[in-house]
């Protein structure tokens, strides 16, 4: 894999991680007004984007066990962090709203 294709792929996780940070953000908008089931809603959805990051991500790993020299750049390192990112803003956000729920 070249630089060139580890860019693309680095660009589809920033893109669909980016996305689901939009979605959980909302989400958190909205349960703070008490629009819990609009939240979840956005909470699940932005699992599904989460889900395509990952994806790209597995492909990546893939092609390294494979033994396919991975030239990672900036633009990699930039996707994992936002992917990262966006995991745990998930799992903070889930607990955010169930506490807006309770309260």
């Amino acid at each position: 894999m070249n630089r060139e294709e580890a860019n693309m792929i680095g660009f589809e996780i920033v893109a669909y991680a980016g996305e689901a940070r939009s979605k959980l953000l909302d989400a958190l908008k909205l349960a703070k007004t008490g629009e819990f089931s609009k939240a979840e809603t956005l909470i699940e959805e932005s699992g599904k984007s989460l889900a395509e990051a990952h994806k790209a991500q597995t492909q990546m790993l893939a092609n390294e066990a494979s033994g396919d020299n991975v030239e990672v750049g900036f633009i990699m390192v930039h996707g994992q962090d936002h992917l990262m990112t966006a995991l745990l803003l998930k799992d903070v956000i889930g607990h955010l709203v169930e506490l807006y729920k309770r309260g």
